[in-house]
């Protein structure tokens, strides 16, 4: 399973905007037939900061994932709204398979 974890820092007037939009592209992502997970998550003590924990089957559909317009729309629609570029670490899921 290739996992990534991408870190966002969202500008403190955006972060209403930026759930609403992430909720759109977490709805369609977890429609993607090599998606495995699509989670959002907020941080408790600085609303600002949000992990996305993206599961897919392999490479290719993270990569396919990429190229959607679920997500092209997302991106360029968050990219001001952030504090700073958003950083994304690659993982390999062991557990579970599949």
């Amino acid at each position: 399973m290739h996992v990534t974890l991408v870190n966002v820092l969202v500008k403190p007037v955006h972060i209403e905007d930026f759930i609403a939009a992430t909720r759109l592209n977490h709805e369609a992502s977890i429609q993607e037939p090599g998606n495995r997970r699509f989670d959002v998550l907020q941080s408790s003590e600085n609303p600002g900061h949000f992990i996305l924990y993206e599961a897919y089957a392999s490479a290719e559909a993270a990569v396919a994932h990429k190229q959607t317009a679920h997500y092209l729309v997302w991106r360029d629609t968050v990219a001001a709204w952030m504090a700073e570029p958003r950083q994304g670490v690659r993982y390999e899921g062991l557990f579970p398979q599949g």
